[in-house]
């Protein structure tokens, strides 16, 4: 038998414990407030030790941040060469909230509001777009064979997060608007040159 299948069992179950202690934080959060609840208390509800909720978050923050990039990064480097830019992220985007259950969907809403909500939050919050943002200008620059510090890349960038942001803000002010889609349609008036 090879270690493949041994590795990816393994590589399952620690997505399955990362993924229950995230949502035993989440309701805690939801139903005490961030700032009331403890580690152990988290650790508690998932039925693990506080140690292991460090092992997969290392701060409390951690909690509430997701690095859902990864995918989005591979739906991207899938998108065919030549396709704009503008076009090529929406259809990363697409791709990634296409494979996710409303489940997710809500769950990572419910982690935005908290971003934008608790003040403990907002410089991880920060930290994280801004990484965010960085890496999507350095995969923009290698699809279109440009350097990182082109103009253009930087406002082609500039562009895309900023309607994301914007989206994202309105949607944590409206929970029962269909973000995906109201996505998909901000990133194509985009692509179309935002006429009014």
């Amino acid at each position: 038998m090879s270690e493949r299948p041994a590795q990816g069992l393994r590589e399952r179950k620690k997505a399955r414990t990362r993924a229950l202690i995230q949502k035993a934080a989440l309701r805690l959060f939801r139903e005490q407030g961030y700032a009331q609840t403890t580690v152990e208390q988290v650790a508690e509800a998932a039925e693990v030790a506080p140690s292991t909720v460090f092992r997969y978050f290392p701060t409390k923050e951690d909690l509430v941040l997701v690095d859902q990039f990864p995918p989005f990064l591979e739906a991207l480097r899938a998108v065919p060469a030549g396709v704009g830019p503008v076009q090529a992220v929406r259809a990363a985007m697409r791709a990634v909230n296409d494979a996710q259950t409303r489940e997710e969907i809500a769950d990572g809403m419910e982690r935005e509001m908290l971003m934008l909500t608790v003040p403990e939050l907002w410089a991880a919050g920060l930290e994280n777009v801004t990484g965010v943002l960085r890496t999507l200008r350095e995969e923009l620059a290698a699809r279109e064979g440009r350097s990182v510090d082109d103009p253009e890349i930087r406002n082609v960038t500039g562009a895309v997060t900023g309607v994301m942001v914007a989206l994202w803000f309105e949607w944590t002010r409206n929970p029962a608007m269909d973000g995906p889609a109201e996505l998909d349609k901000a990133l194509a008036h985009l692509e179309a040159g935002l006429p009014l």
